[in-house]
């Protein structure tokens, strides 16, 4: 780590993150962002020397490297976390990434996959395996519950309760929320469960062939190899399939408030993204349907 970010305190706001109950893949995403801050300020730069110039100069770097304004909003949310940081602990006077607008991402709905087409190959015949059971548990309890792949990383045994279909999960900032598991899901983890492969002390739900908690990249990998035997005509990921579930979710309740609960989203304008698709939704059916619709698109 270059000396224009103090490694001592660098680890400790990383310290800090963690003592707030980010998940590990959020950890991962601001040492990321700093490590890139770092290679990008000029040499032998200390910390009260970084000034809004420099950042700005940073972000304009990245934009031309082709980075999306989110992924631009991101990094500057943390680096301005960071310098926020070292002002409190006194390294700076003031934070220099305070008064700096992130640039705007255009409107972009979440992808979802059409029910039919997941029920169809959810309800695909599996092999009476460890590792195909468990890959089935896992993928009816992304779409089945909506979980973020962090929160279906985190799952230990002890968060299952079958008999009262529910599953306890532990989401962002160490939320605490419980989520309705359906029939299907409970069904395929009373399958995989007697299966399931475990080292000693190991109380992850989903574990490798090793017996120790699969991590995260490992369940994009089986989910994408899923994907493919099954024929998709698109890439799955565990976002779209917690996406597909939000939004078929609402198409048919239409109740924000829930589904924003159900998600374990703090504002409700996050989940607001979801009516725009259920608004794209319902003007399918009137184009398809209405005659007066009908007429306009002859």
């Amino acid at each position: 780590m270059p000396s224009n970010l103090n490694w001592t305190l660098w680890t400790e706001f990383l310290q800090h993150l963690r003592h707030r109950g980010l998940s590990p893949l959020t950890l991962d995403a601001y040492e990321r962002d700093l490590q890139q801050l770092a290679q990008l300020l000029p040499d032998q730069l200390n910390s009260s020397q970084i000034t809004r110039l420099h950042l700005v100069g940073a972000l304009k770097k990245l934009s031309g490297r082709g980075d999306k304004p989110a992924s631009l909003a991101r990094k500057l949310s943390t680096w301005r976390a960071y310098f926020s940081f070292l002002q409190q602990h006194g390294q700076i006077s003031s934070n220099p990434a305070s008064n700096i607008k992130a640039p705007k991402a255009g409107a972009r709905l979440p992808k979802a996959v059409p029910a039919e087409k997941l029920n169809q190959a959810f309800d695909h015949p599996v092999a009476n395996t460890p590792l195909s059971l468990r890959d089935q548990a896992i993928f009816e309890l992304l779409y089945g519950s909506g979980l973020r792949l962090s929160e279906l990383v985190q799952l230990d045994l002890q968060h299952l309760m079958l008999d009262e279909n529910w599953v306890h999960v532990s989401g962002k900032g160490n939320k605490q929320r419980q989520v309705p598991l359906g029939s299907k899901s409970v069904v395929a983890l009373r399958r995989y469960l007697p299966q399931r492969i475990a080292i000693p002390g190991e109380n992850a739900v989903f574990t490798s062939r090793l017996g120790t908690r699969l991590t995260a990249r490992q369940i994009q990998n089986r989910l994408n190899v899923w994907s493919i035997t099954q024929n998709s005509d698109r890439h799955l990921s565990p976002h779209m399939l917690r996406h597909s579930f939000a939004s078929h979710v609402l198409q048919n309740a239409h109740d924000i408030r829930a589904v924003q609960e159900l998600l374990g989203h703090k504002s409700i304008s996050t989940t607001q993204q979801y009516t725009k698709l259920d608004f794209n939704h319902l003007a399918q059916i009137y184009d398809d349907t209405h005659p007066r619709a009908k007429r306009r698109n002859k």
